[in-house]
């Protein structure tokens, strides 16, 4: 299937559903947009977590996050006609808080998790690729991340335990 070109700027504010799933904009790079999304998921982080330095916090913040998406992604998805178009990546963005809040706050576990979160996200391990594949609505859009957020979490657990720093 040939990569589909990503939605014109105007597109971000017609709905403000578009605006959150295509990630504030980093949707609309014409360059790895998935990739995009889950860096401004990384440079966001500390700003967020500043604002919710309480674990809890964040998790309901990121429970919310994932809800909002799953509905802001089927819109924008049908406004698109592409349940997963490339320009929605706020399925990128919300798991890989999740994996940031985590993994160690060093940058080089930081750096591992960008990379196998971006690894795992391509991949598709099952289940994600059922998911990717079988449930095509934003629940489905949402959780083949999720699920590739929690391969992550256990390399970076699986890393950690075995590496001496």
């Amino acid at each position: 299937m040939a990569k589909l070109p990503p939605p014109p700027l105007k597109f971000l504010v017609h709905h403000p559903a578009h605006f959150i799933a295509c990630g504030m904009g980093s949707g609309l790079s014409s360059f790895a947009p998935g990739t995009v999304g889950t860096a401004f998921a990384w440079v966001t982080y500390p700003l967020l977590r500043m604002y919710m330095p309480e674990d809890i916090g964040f998790a309901v913040f990121l429970l919310l996050a994932f809800a909002v998406g799953v509905a802001a992604c089927q819109i924008t998805g049908r406004a698109l006609g592409v349940v997963d178009h490339g320009a929605i990546v706020w399925d990128e963005i919300v798991p890989f808080w999740a994996v940031l809040m985590m993994v160690p706050q060093e940058i080089i576990w930081q750096l591992g998790a960008f990379l196998w979160f971006r690894f795992y996200d391509i991949v598709k391990p099952q289940p994600a690729k059922y998911f990717d594949t079988k449930v095509k609505n934003g629940f489905g859009v949402m959780m083949d991340d999720v699920i590739a957020a929690g391969y992550t979490v256990l390399t970076i657990a699986l890393f950690k335990a075995f590496l001496p720093f």
